[in-house]
């Protein structure tokens, strides 16, 4: 446990449907007299929103990978400061969709290896993981398939294709294996109610 509270957060590919699975455990858990922060990343909090329209929309090439981690361990900080830790020193869950995983991947490799500017960086301004991780794990595919159909204006990392898809479901697969404390791996390639049992047994273990 983190403080009084726990911290879970949903990780996976885009499209996987962890959003939609952070929503309905949110909506589990409050069912069940849990006070439930159901929060995002980019963002979660009034400045962290701002760094989230410069980092998800746009060309592709935008930012250099390098200026992208600063921005998003800003909006990390601020959403760390300003929602996270209160909520967590309140005793309230603390529901996640995506957190420092994504930016090990998304930014670590994405474009080159900044994996340990990634980790070097996490360490000087945010200092903390989560109780728990969920990875919704998804073919890539699928995925991408499911996350351009929604026609969206956030799709900077959905425009890169495949071939990132791919990577980065990899990459959740071998942080899952690295964080193995932390992580618990669902699949995603089933209905969303198939998917939100497994969650709900899950975390509430976790609350146990």
């Amino acid at each position: 446990m983190t403080g009084t509270g726990l911290f879970l957060t949903f990780e996976g590919i885009d499209g996987s449907g962890k959003s939609s699975q952070a929503r309905m455990l949110a909506e589990r858990l409050r069912d069940l007299g849990h006070d439930v922060v159901l929060t995002r990343e980019p963002g979660g909090s009034a400045g962290a929103e701002e760094i989230r329209r410069l980092v998800l929309e746009g060309d592709p090439d935008r930012w250099s990978a390098e200026t992208e981690l600063l921005l998003f361990t800003a909006a990390r900080r601020d959403h760390l400061e300003r929602t996270i830790e209160p909520a967590l020193a309140a005793g309230k869950v603390v529901i996640c969709d995506r957190f420092a995983d994504s930016t090990r991947m998304y930014q670590g490799l994405s474009r080159g290896n900044l994996r340990d500017l990634v980790d070097q960086l996490h360490t000087l301004m945010i200092g903390r993981e989560p109780d728990l991780t969920l990875l919704i794990d998804m073919d890539p595919q699928t995925g991408l398939s499911r996350a351009k159909g929604r026609q969206g204006t956030e799709e900077r990392f959905e425009d890169f294709g495949i071939d990132l898809q791919q990577k980065m479901r990899a990459g959740f697969l071998a942080l899952a294996d690295e964080f193995s404390n932390r992580f618990r791996v669902i699949d995603g390639n089933r209905d969303m109610d198939s998917v939100a049992l497994d969650v709900t047994d899950i975390v509430l273990q976790a609350l146990r």
